[in-house]
């Protein structure tokens, strides 16, 4: 524990203020500013000192005006005034006291894992507080090439965590290995060639953490990660970074502005090269395809599903990939393409594709599979098919239970809402039903 206490740390009693709790949450520092000095006595001159702020910028903010979003802030801010990470969504700071976590290996109603316990915790405090060891490194003074190859491994291991886990769950994981590889970045001693390496990888973290924050609805969070993730790909000289990126962007502008988020990731695919892997390749064109889907554009999205397909097709074994493609097949692209026909209404070309995926696809990804089945459902809708189209909703709500993702009920909510005008059926009645008993 580091034992230096700064003069702007909030006393442990006004961390328990629920206004303060809320402005926290919210990344609303102005607010909380204003609380430091009204209730505690924290100078608006002694917080801009420690956090690295000019006064007036201070005052402005504690006033209203304005917002705090850049991550690196947010971190020296937390550290001046001495809030437990969990409180803004990071991961334990170094100050923090350890805290053991409760045993997640045992025996309950025979099971080897003490299930109940975990989530109950995870819940509470996040995956980065229950499992802290997670994001605990040594961060030597020196980096190589050897250490960055660690980290990157480091990286894939806890990118599997995302298979089987909400965004909920994940993000304060994903964003702790992304501000400790800032710093490392800030405080150590590398090459010029090492520090790309070590920028390449920021930028995947930024993505994934971006990603989990996308999956747990904090949407400017997302963004805010992705374009920082642009940043460092750049930096890093890695084309096929800078193309996810910008597929990552265009996937979440598809909900508010479809002909951006079509633009976006016809940027992503420029960035593809006789170099760039096929798996890449294929990403970069299946998210194209969604884009163009969303906004109606049925040549593009064929085109665009076309030139995914023989990405794959000429997929060779001897060809690097990297490990944030490793979920990139056949499968997933042909989930894409029942999506697609989906949202195109073409539900004769959607149905049997996803309807046969889906069949290969494992419930422990519940999820995603939950995500899918809302597409099939909505297919089986416009087809008409509303009996079916009931079932499929019904075994999408069952796998989206408890997990810790906005996006299934998000998804399914306009496919309950279709299907409310068919409550006289017994099969919709109990859907709907079951809905309702889920959302509490």
């Amino acid at each position: 524990m580091i034992d230096y206490e700064p003069p702007t740390a909030i006393p442990r009693g006004l961390l328990d203020d629920s206004e303060l709790r809320a402005a926290l949450e919210a990344h609303d520092f102005g607010t909380v500013f204003r609380l430091a000095r009204s209730r505690a006595g924290i100078s608006y001159s002694k917080i801009a000192a420690e956090c690295d702020i000019k006064p007036e910028r201070v005052g402005t903010l504690a006033r209203g005006r304005g917002r705090v979003t850049s991550f690196d802030k947010i971190v020296l801010i937390v550290d001046a005034l001495r809030v437990p990470g969990h409180m803004v969504g990071l991961a334990p700071r170094p100050w923090e006291e350890d805290e053991t976590p409760a045993p997640i290996t045992g025996t309950q109603n025979g099971t080897t894992v003490r299930r109940r316990t975990f989530f109950e915790a995870t819940t509470r405090t996040g995956l980065a507080a229950a499992l802290p060891s997670l994001t605990k490194q040594d961060a030597p003074k020196r980096l190589n090439a050897a250490n960055v190859e660690a980290l990157r491994e480091r990286t894939a291991r806890l990118r599997r965590l995302d298979n089987v886990l909400g965004g909920g769950d994940t993000y304060r994981v994903y964003l702790g290995e992304y501000q400790a590889t800032k710093a490392l970045l800030r405080d150590t001693i590398c090459s010029e060639g090492t520090r790309r390496s070590l920028m390449s990888v920021l930028a995947e973290q930024a993505q994934q953490a971006g990603w989990a924050a996308f999956d747990a609805g904090r949407e400017a969070d997302a963004a805010g990660l992705y374009k920082e993730s642009h940043v460092a790909a750049r930096e890093a000289g890695d084309a096929s970074l800078v193309g996810n990126s910008l597929a990552f962007l265009a996937y979440q502008a598809s909900a508010d502005d479809k002909v951006a988020a079509v633009q976006i990731a016809s940027r992503s695919c420029e960035t593809i090269t006789s170099g760039t892997p096929w798996g890449v390749r294929a990403l970069l064109y299946e998210r194209k395809a969604w884009a163009c889907s969303v906004a109606g554009m049925h040549t593009e999205t064929e085109k665009a599903l076309a030139a995914a397909h023989d990405a794959l097709e000429g997929a060779s074994d001897g060809e690097h990939q990297p490990d944030w493609v490793a979920w990139v097949d056949h499968t997933e692209l042909a989930i894409m393409s029942g999506r697609c026909w989906t949202e195109l209404r073409r539900p004769l070309r959607a149905v049997p594709v996803l309807e046969d995926a889906l069949a290969r696809y494992d419930d422990a990804h519940a999820r995603d599979k939950a995500l899918y089945l809302s597409w099939l459902a909505d297919a089986y809708l416009t087809a008409g098919e509303v009996e079916q189209a009931a079932t499929v909703a019904a075994r999408a709500l069952e796998l989206s239970s408890g997990v810790a993702s906005i996006r299934p009920r998000r998804r399914l909510a306009p496919v309950l809402e279709k299907l409310s005008q068919h409550r006289g059926m017994t099969v919709v009645s109990d859907v709907l039903d079951r809905a309702r008993v889920q959302a509490g």
